[in-house]
Parts: C-alpha cells; structure tokens; sequence
C-alpha cells in the first residue's frame, strides 16, 4: 500500500471519482428500488445524512485494497478481484447499518432503511460504477497502441511460443515498452493452445505451420514481415533451428524475447546463434541469489571481462549496495562501469585501474572499500598464448590469485569466490596448471581459517570450475561467426574434439549461487564447486549447425578445415578428477568436489620456489615446481 505521503495529484483524481462513483451507486440503488415513490422520498432525509460519511468510509476501503493508487493503463484481473472486495465491504457496512438502526430504535421495530434487494442491487451497481471509467480507459489505450501500430507502419507479426510467453509480448506491445510491431496470429508448439485466441490474437497453429501461414496471409494481401520467438520457442521440442531458416527461407526478420525470470524489461533482441546451441537451462533460485548481495558491498576483479562484467550486473540486480570494479584494461573499466551506471541501478559503482599483480595496490584499495564479498575473475585464459608464455601465466592466475585472496582476507570479507575452470582438472595445459594452484591456494587458506576460528565466522574462499562460456571473449562462437561471416573457412582443431558449453548468464548465475551454499550457517567442508554443463558439444558439428543457421550449406558454401590440436588442449574436458570424490549439495546445478589439498606450509614454499624461478626466468625450474604441486599435470603440457 502506497503511503499517504507519496500519493499525487492524479490519486486524489481516482479518489474523488471513487468517492462520486459510491454516492451515485448507492442512490440509484434506492431509487431503482423503491421506483422514485413515497418510500423513496420518505428515507431520502435521512440516506443524505449517512451518506457524507458512506462516502468517507468508502474512499478509506478503496486506498486500503489498491483502488486509489492503481494506474488505469494497466488495470487488470488483480484490480477487478480488488473491485469486488471494496464493493463486498461496502456492501456489508450497508447490512451493518441496517441492524444498527433496527436496534437503535426504541421499541425495536424500526423498518430497515436499505434491505436486501437495495443492498444487492447496490452491489452490483458499485462495481459498474467504480469498473466502468477504469475498464472503458484501459480499452481505449489498449486500441490507441493497436491503432498507431497501423497507422505508423507496424510489422505484420508472428509470434512463435506457447500461449504464457505470446501473452507477455502482447501486454509489452499494448503497454508500449515493445513498438512497431502488429501482431497477426501466435504459432504455439503446445496442442492446448491451438484453437485459441490469445488477448484478441488467435492462435493459428503449431509450429510447423509457419510457411502455410505466412502465404495463406501474402494471398490474402496482408503479407507478414517478421517473426518474433519467445523463449518456449528454444526448447528442444519445438526444433527452434527448423523455425529459423524455415523464417530466413521465407525472407522473414526474426527476433527474440529473453527469458524474463531476472526480471528483465520485455524487450527484443537479435536471434543470436548461440541461442540454438544449448540444453534447457538451470533454473535458478533468484530469492536465493538476491539474499546473497542485497545491501551488500561487492567487490568484482576482472569486472571488465566477460565473464566479470556479468558479474557485475548480477550483483547490481540482485541489490548490491556498492560495487567496486577492478580492472588492468582502461577501455574495459570505462566500458562496464558506463553500462552499470547506465541501468541506473541502486548500486553505488565505482571502478578503479588496478593489476591483480600489484599486492600493495590490491591491498590497499580493499582496505580502503572493506567489501563483504569478492568475486575473483581477473585471469589470463588463453590456452595457446599461455603455453607460450609461462611466466605470464603464473604471476597472473597464481600471484595474482594469492594477492586477491590475502587482500579480501585481510579486509575482512565474508568470502572471496575464484572463478576457476574445468581446465584445471587433471591439467594438461597452463592455463589449466595456473588454475588450479590457485584453487590450492584457496582451499589452504580456506582450511587454515575454519581450524583458528573455533566455530566464530569467518572468510569462506571457494573456487567454481565451469567450461566454455558461449560469447564470452576469445570463446569458439564469436570466432566462427566471424569466420562464417567472412565466407569461410571455418577452423577446427580436430574432428573430435568436444567442449562443455553454457550460457554467461546462467555461468554467473550458478558462481553466485555457489556462494550461497558456502555461506550457509552449516559451513560445508567444501570449496570448490563444479557447474552442471550438460552433455558436452562435438566443436565440428557446432561449426556445421552455425554454418546452416546462416543459411548455408556445410563443405559446399562455407569449408570445415581442420588445423589440428594446439598446445595445451585435449580432445575431451573432464568435469572431475579420477582422484577426486564428488559431493552432492542439493543445489540444482551445482556438485561439489574435494580434491587434494596441500597445507599452507608446502604451498608457501613452492610460491617461493616460483618466484625465484620467474626472476630468472627458468622456464624448467618454472615446470618443475608446479609439477611437484600438481603431479597429474599432463606429460603433453611442454
């Protein structure tokens, strides 16, 4: 209920036509029931008297259940439900009135001054009276939207999905959040909705029914133009490839609508390839996530990266009370921190140029912003430019690792979570190496805080491993768009090598539900968390199906070369370690893992026997060290 001290002039406009709508219900309802006669004019005296304060109590009872403070544009079902609840009450404070009077009289034989039939009819009247300006102003906007979209040249449109995600598209057009479009007729792959008309749009069949429907529409002169697919169009039942170039054989403009279940403003977007290349996403428990950061001070290394600027943003939505990017790149930090400020979100943002390498920095900028959680994305990730750069690699995704994790610590967070990799199990690769130290790192310091605490509070650091992450930067996707784009060829190491997948939203939204169980009052022994990937992808067939996506034709348009494994890779990721036992959480999405765990003591000397090598530059001294550390690091990884 809106406080008193918010309403506007325009409530007080509602109020007073709720206030009229009362007294006018109430008197037709005495003069249709009496039919203007002595009896009538008889009560008229005192109806005059109770009616000021009728009037009164109703204006109360309508600001109570919403009426005053609903804006008519978007009145719907909930507001009519509240209509009758108001009409109700008044109703009985009207059957209230009566026994007050009968009672009220001396010998207890005074006629009733409404009745019955005056009450009902007066029910029925008040909910016209208090529906009928509020309803009559919803259809009139509702055939505005609908007539401009006529007259400045809207798409003829159809939409693709079940009937729930037809009916949230329709209310953005009629609201005016989505424009230009003039929906003809909704194509559902659910049976049910066949037959049915969806807000005045019919349902005009299934899926498979596009081409019938866009040519039965050209012969009659009223050709449609674009076609919008809504999430239940990308379930794997509906064969959203088939309605793609189904739409591009067509010559049709086809967008989408995102999910909304963050929230999200409808809006319409691009159909991106990578829309047509995943498993049914995670669902996510979003209360959850918000419980984590709401009110919170987060800190994001990396936050101009991929992976970390979508980090940002989750945090930002999920009600972050400030929020420190940190970024190497100047370009990245301008670029995340204007699209954070630019979602005008609650959050206070600020960003600050800073190398993870730098401990004093890093040091002194957590101490000085004293967050409550850390999200540690900064890294250096690309297998073949790590596997030519060693040294790189370690001071980066090891030492930098460290710093991070010694700096949220010594500001005193409540947890620090490391972005890690599937990579990192059984490495064969720098990247992989470098990772995984860190995450040893972290379960070290992890475990060394849980035994001095004695059962107070204290930082939790975990790492999440996840695979590729579908457009995140230097990702296969973006690489044979442009390839594709170029006219081919398209390159793939090996013929069969397969990769994890999902998307940079829900990887971010899983990081960040890992934390959750990691901040539970149960403090599980666990701190690394492995993200569900679903079935793992075969790279050539992924590069065939974007190729056909495009509208061309495999080997005949658009080559598939093989250019075979670089450095570093393997032909088939691995979620766990042959040696390393799994543990269910009960989290959908997420499993846990334990895996070997180093003491502090060792750690702290092969950090040292690192550094002296990068100093000189040993690249052997460099390998041997971290292979004492990780002995199932891969023979193939020089």
């Amino acid at each position: 209920m809106t406080p008193l001290s918010q309403l506007t002039r325009r409530n007080y406009l509602i109020a007073a036509h709720d206030a009229l709508a009362t007294a006018l219900a109430l008197l037709a309802s005495f003069y249709l029931r009496f039919e203007g006669g002595e009896a009538f004019y008889a009560r008229l005296p005192l109806l005059l008297k109770i009616l000021p304060l009728f009037v009164a109590f109703s204006i109360v009872i309508c600001y109570v259940f919403n009426l005053t403070t609903t804006k008519w544009r978007f009145i719907s079902l909930p507001d009519a439900l509240n209509i009758l609840r108001v009409a109700t009450v008044l109703a009985v404070a009207l059957v209230v009135l009566d026994y007050a009077f009968i009672f009220a009289a001396s010998n207890g034989k005074a006629p009733v001054l409404f009745g019955r039939i005056t009450i009902v009819l007066y029910w029925f009247l008040q909910v016209f009276a208090l529906s009928a300006l509020r309803f009559g102003y919803r259809y009139f906007r509702y055939t505005r939207v609908r007539r401009h979209a006529q007259t400045e040249g809207a798409s003829a449109t159809l939409l693709i999905g079940r009937a729930a995600d037809a009916e949230v598209l329709l209310r953005a057009i009629e609201s005016g959040a989505v424009k230009q479009l003039w929906p003809v007729g909704v194509l559902s792959p659910s049976a049910a909705d066949r037959g049915q008309s969806i807000r005045n749009v019919p349902v005009l069949g299934g899926i498979d029914d596009v081409e019938d429907v866009v040519r039965d529409y050209a012969g009659r002169g009223k050709p449609i133009s674009r076609v919008v697919m809504t999430p239940s169009a990308f379930e794997p039942e509906a064969h959203p490839e088939a309605v793609l170039m189904r739409a591009k054989r067509l010559g049709l403009f086809v967008s989408r609508l995102p999910s909304l279940e963050g929230g999200d403003v409808p809006r319409l977007t691009n159909v991106a390839v990578e829309d047509l290349l995943l498993r049914p996403s995670e669902k996510i428990d979003y209360a959850r996530l918000e419980a984590l950061v709401k009110g919170k001070a987060v800190i994001v290394t990396g936050g101009g990266g991929s992976i970390g600027s979508e980090i940002c943003d989750r945090v930002a939505t999920f009600g972050a009370a400030r929020l420190l990017v940190i970024e190497h790149s100047e370009p990245a930090l301008y670029a995340v921190t204007e699209a954070l400020t630019a979602r005008a979100a609650n959050a206070v943002i600020e960003g600050r140029i800073a190398d993870i390498r730098d401990r004093e920095r890093i040091i002194s900028l957590m101490r000085e912003f004293r967050p409550d959680i850390v999200f540690h994305a900064a890294a250096l990730k690309h297998v073949p430019i790590l596997e030519r750069d060693w040294s790189e690699g370690v001071k980066t995704n090891i030492f930098g690792s460290v710093n991070v994790a010694d700096a949220a610590q010594a500001a005193g967070a409540e947890a620090m979570v490391m972005i890690s990799t599937d990579k990192a199990i059984e490495p064969v690769s720098m990247l992989g190496l470098t990772k995984r130290f860190a995450e040893m790192y972290c379960q070290a310091l992890d475990h060394d805080l849980m035994t001095q605490s004695e059962g107070k509070p204290h930082m939790r650091l975990i790492s999440v491993r996840f695979g590729n992450v579908l457009a995140s930067n230097g990702s296969v996707v973006p690489k044979f768009k442009a390839q594709i784009e170029a006219g081919g060829p398209v390159t793939v190491t090996h013929p069969d090598m397969v990769r994890y997948f999902m998307t940079i939203r829900e990887a971010c939204d899983l990081v960040l539900t890992a934390a959750t169980h990691a901040l539970t009052p149960a403090r599980p022994d666990v701190s690394v968390y492995v993200l569900n990937m679903g079935q793992p992808v075969k790279i050539v067939e992924m590069a065939e199906r974007m190729i056909r996506l495009s509208g061309l034709e495999p080997g005949v348009d658009i080559e598939v070369v093989f250019t075979g494994m670089r450095p570093g890779e393997r032909l088939n990721e691995i979620l766990f370690a042959s040696q390393e036992p799994t543990v269910e959480i009960g989290v959908a999405g997420i499993m846990a893992a334990k895996p070997n765990e180093p003491p502090m003591q060792i750690l702290r000397k092969w950090l040292a026997a690192l550094e002296e090598a990068i100093a000189r530059d040993d690249r052997s001294a460099i390998r041997a060290v971290l292979k004492d550390a990780v002995p199932e690091f891969g023979s193939n990884a020089a």
